[in-house]
C-alpha cells in the first residue's frame, strides 16, 4: 500500500531490509510473541467535525474510573493550583526546547534561572542545572558524573534500598558505560553502615547511590556517609523526593556531593507516568562535571539584567568525546511547571503540603494497624509513605479497594506500600481503613 505522507517506497524498503539482512519488517522484531500481535484493521473513525470530534472524546473520557490515591512508590498525587496551567499557556513559555538564541529567550532562560535558584535552595547545594528527564536518569547521570570525577575509578555503591525502578535504570546505564556496580546491603530496611565500609576499603569506588527517604519510605539516618566516602575519594550522591525536603533534612545537609531526584511531587500531576522532570545539584567544585546545561545571569551592553546559557558540556556544542553527557533536550515545560508551583507555595506552603502529608500517612498507618490485618514490615521512622504486610489474600483486597473507588497502594511482596499526601481527606482515609479491615 502506498501512503502519501510516507518518503519511502516500497524499492526504497526492500533495499533498507536487504543491506541488513532480512526479507520483512515483521523480522525486525522476532521477539514480540505473535499472541499478542495486532493483525487486525484499526478501529479508525472516518472524518468528523470539531463538534463530533470533542463529543467522541468526551466520551471515551468517560470511561475512565477515577480513583483516589493511596498509592505512591516514587510519584505522588499532590495538588496542582490552577493558576500553573494557565501561565504554562503563555505563548513565551510554551515550549520544552532549548532556547539558543538568547535574544529571543529571555522568558524561557528567567524560568530557567528561577527554577536553578530554587532546586540548588531545596536542596541544600551549591548548583543545579536546567533539569533532566526524570528522577531515574537523573541518577543514572549522576552515576556517570562520579565515575568521569573519580577518573580511573569505574565502581558504584548502589543502596538496596532504592527504588527498584531507579536501579534498573542505574543498571543500564552501567552497562552500556562499562561501569561496575555493586549494592550496599540493607538491614531492617535500611542501608547497612558496616556493608558500605567494607565495600568503600576495596577500593576503586567512584560514588555511592543512597534515596532519601528510600523506596519503603524511611527516613535514613546518613550522618557520617559523606565522610567515608570521602576518605576514599568517592562521591556521596543523595536521590530525594523534591518536595520531601521541605521539611527533611537536605543533601546538602548530609554532605552530598550530587543530588538528584524527580520534581514530580511539586505540584505535577500523576498523568500516566509522564511527563516529569529529574532534577540535578552539585557542589561548585563539580559544575565542570554537571551534563546538560546552566543559565547564568549577566547584563547585556546597555547594563540590563540579561539571561543566557552559561555552560552547555553536551555533545552538541563540544566534541562528542569531551561531552559529559549526550542528553539533548530536558524538560524545560515541566521545570517551569515546578518553578511556578514553588513560587505559589512559597517555603511555608510547601512546608504546610509535606506536615499534612507526614500527619495524614502516619494517621493511616496507625489505623491500618488497629485492624489487626496490617503490620509494620520495617519499625523505622517514615515519611508520607510506609510499607505493611496483609494478613489475607493481597490480590482480593487490591480489588476490592478498586471497586470502592480506592486506588490503594502499591503492591510489594506480600504486601503494600501505601502513600498520603495533603490531597486525602481524614474521611478518605477512614473508608479506605473501612474497606481494608473486611
Amino acid at each position: 500500500m502506498t501512503y502519501k505522507y510516507f518518503p519511502h517506497t516500497e524499492e526504497d524498503l526492500q533495499a533498507m531490509l536487504s543491506t541488513v539482512g532480512i526479507d520483512s519488517l515483521d523480522a525486525l522484531y522476532p521477539q514480540i510473541p505473535e499472541d499478542i500481535r495486532f493483525r487486525g484493521d484499526y478501529k479508525l473513525p472516518s472524518e468528523m467535525s470539531e463538534l463530533e470530534v470533542r463529543q467522541l472524546f468526551e466520551k471515551l473520557g468517560q470511561q475512565n474510573k477515577p480513583l483516589v490515591c493511596f498509592a505512591g512508590g516514587g510519584v505522588y498525587d499532590h495538588y496542582t493550583p490552577s493558576v500553573i496551567p494557565n501561565l504554562l499557556q503563555r505563548s513565551e513559555l510554551l515550549t520544552s526546547y532549548t532556547p539558543y538564541q538568547a535574544e529571543i529567550s529571555q522568558g524561557t532562560l528567567h524560568y530557567i534561572f528561577e527554577y536553578q535558584s530554587m532546586m540548588a535552595e531545596l536542596t541544600g547545594m551549591d548548583i543545579s542545572n536546567a533539569s533532566m528527564y526524570d528522577g531515574t536518569t537523573a541518577t543514572a547521570e549522576a552515576m556517570m558524573m562520579a565515575v568521569a570525577a573519580g577518573k580511573k575509578q569505574r565502581k558504584v555503591l548502589v543502596s538496596e534500598t532504592i527504588d527498584p525502578k531507579t536501579l534498573a535504570v542505574v543498571k543500564t546505564y552501567a552497562h552500556f558505560h562499562d561501569i561496575e556496580l555493586e549494592m550496599v546491603a540493607a538491614v531492617d530496611g535500611v542501608t547497612s553502615r558496616e556493608s558500605l565500609e567494607a565495600l568503600l576499603a576495596q577500593g576503586g569506588v567512584a560514588g555511592v547511590v543512597v534515596q532519601h527517604p528510600n523506596y519503603f519510605g524511611i527516613v535514613e539516618d546518613y550522618s557520617g556517609f559523606a565522610d567515608l566516602c570521602h576518605q576514599q575519594k568517592a562521591l556521596l550522591i543523595v536521590n530525594s523526593v523534591a518536595a520531601d525536603l521541605a521539611v527533611l533534612k537536605t543533601p546538602g545537609e548530609w554532605g552530598a556531593d550530587i543530588a538528584v531526584g524527580d520534581g514530580q511531587s511539586l505540584g505535577i500531576p500523576m498523568q500516566w507516568g509522564g511527563p516529569y522532570v529529574g532534577y540535578m545539584c552539585c557542589t561548585e567544585k563539580l559544575i565542570r562535571k554537571m551534563p546538560g546545561r546552566i543559565v547564568g545571569k549577566t547584563v547585556d551592553n546597555r547594563g540590563q539584567r540579561a539571561f543566557v546559557l552559561t555552560l552547555q558540556a553536551r555533545e552538541q556544542h563540544i566534541r562528542r568525546q569531551k561531552a559529559t553527557s549526550n542528553i539533548c533536550s530536558n524538560q524545560s515545560l515541566m521545570a517551569l511547571w515546578v518553578t511556578v508551583y514553588m513560587s505559589l507555595m512559597g517555603k511555608q506552603g510547601l512546608k504546610e503540603a509535606a506536615e499534612l502529608s507526614y500527619a495524614g500517612a502516619h494517621y493511616l498507618c496507625d489505623e491500618l494497624l488497629k485492624t489487626g490485618r496490617f503490620s509494620l514490615v520495617y519499625d523505622k521512622p517514615f515519611f508520607n509513605e510506609f510499607y505493611v504486610n496483609y494478613d489475607g489474600d493481597a490480590d482480593t483486597l487490591c480489588q476490592r479497594f478498586v471497586d470502592a473507588g480506592f486506588l490503594g497502594g502499591v503492591r510489594h511482596g506480600s504486601g503494600f506500600l501505601f502513600a498520603v499526601t495533603e490531597k486525602r481527606s481524614k474521611e478518605e482515609i477512614d473508608n479506605l481503613v473501612k474497606i481494608a479491615a473486611l
